[in-house]
């Protein structure tokens, strides 16, 4: 194994554009600690330059790591060698609790396997579609009013409780640690009422999906969120950002909405995220 260094991350990215739109979840990570965004990732593969396993882990040096929910996530090109390091290398800390996030649900029977033979609970905990915007040309512009373009800012600090009360995942000290995170370094956008106050907001995760979509109860029906999800992706293809999200297998409202905007999907493709350790 080999950890990658910062020049070495940069080509990681680059050799990853080819995998799209499977790689996302690691091309994201990459794409955002090559631009200076704050990161508690270790980057390793199984070889270098020609990796078929690239490995996105808490970073062992970095003490904050701790400070929120622990993940690893990774993109594989020959399950057996990901099979293998997982076995019999110690390149993920097993003694802890943690999340594997975003990986191909081919991979779930190995994992299970893996986790089986390792003595440890193996916990699903979301099955998603993944969304994607091939490229600004399919972006489609929903109607909104300009009265409703002056209520769009951005979130700040003092909205992360709000945040936190309603994310699905959320709701404990580490999930608020994690939302002010996104808020400090990462873009997010907010509808916000005539007091000031957001009624509806779209936030961005470390690894550049758009997520935590929410609106509150009394202000559904108003399309907010299609133009929050707009607004974002705009901005992300401005800046040269990937745009892409995962819906949930369940939530059909989500789905429609973002294929209203021209993202599409690989129907058959499923991303899973798991518990370990829990």
């Amino acid at each position: 194994m080999k950890v990658l260094q910062k020049d070495e991350q940069m080509t990681a990215e680059t050799v990853l554009l080819r995998y799209l739109p499977k790689s996302f979840q690691v091309y994201g990570y990459l794409y955002a600690y090559n631009r200076n965004k704050p990161s508690s990732i270790q980057v390793i593969v199984d070889t270098w330059p020609d990796f078929k396993v690239i490995i996105c882990r808490p970073d062992p040096q970095k003490k904050h790591t701790s400070d929120w929910t622990k993940v690893v996530t990774f993109y594989c090109l020959d399950e057996k060698i990901l099979r293998k390091i997982l076995l019999e290398e110690d390149t993920i800390d097993w003694s802890t609790y943690f999340t594997i996030g975003g990986y191909d649900n081919s991979h779930t029977a190995m994992l299970k396997e893996v986790s089986s033979q390792r003595q440890l609970s193996y916990k699903h905990r979301a099955c998603a579609h993944l969304l994607y915007l091939p490229d600004s040309s399919h972006l489609v512009k929903p109607a909104f009013d300009s009265d409703l373009k002056s209520r769009i800012t951005s979130l700040d600090l003092s909205h992360a409780h709000l945040v936190n009360q309603t994310w699905k995942f959320g709701g404990d000290e580490i999930g608020y640690k994690r939302i002010v995170r996104q808020i400090s370094y990462f873009p997010s956008y907010c509808i916000i009422d005539g007091q000031g106050q957001p009624v509806s907001w779209l936030l961005l995760y470390e690894y550049l999906a758009m997520g935590m979509l929410y609106t509150l109860p009394e202000h559904r029906q108003k399309h907010y969120a299609t133009v929050l999800v707009y607004t974002m992706a705009q901005r992300l293809l401005a800046e040269g950002y990937p745009v892409f999200c995962y819906i949930e297998e369940d939530n059909l409202v989500s789905n429609k909405l973002v294929k209203s905007l021209g993202l599409i999907e690989d129907p058959s493709y499923r991303e899973i995220w798991v518990a370990i350790n829990t």
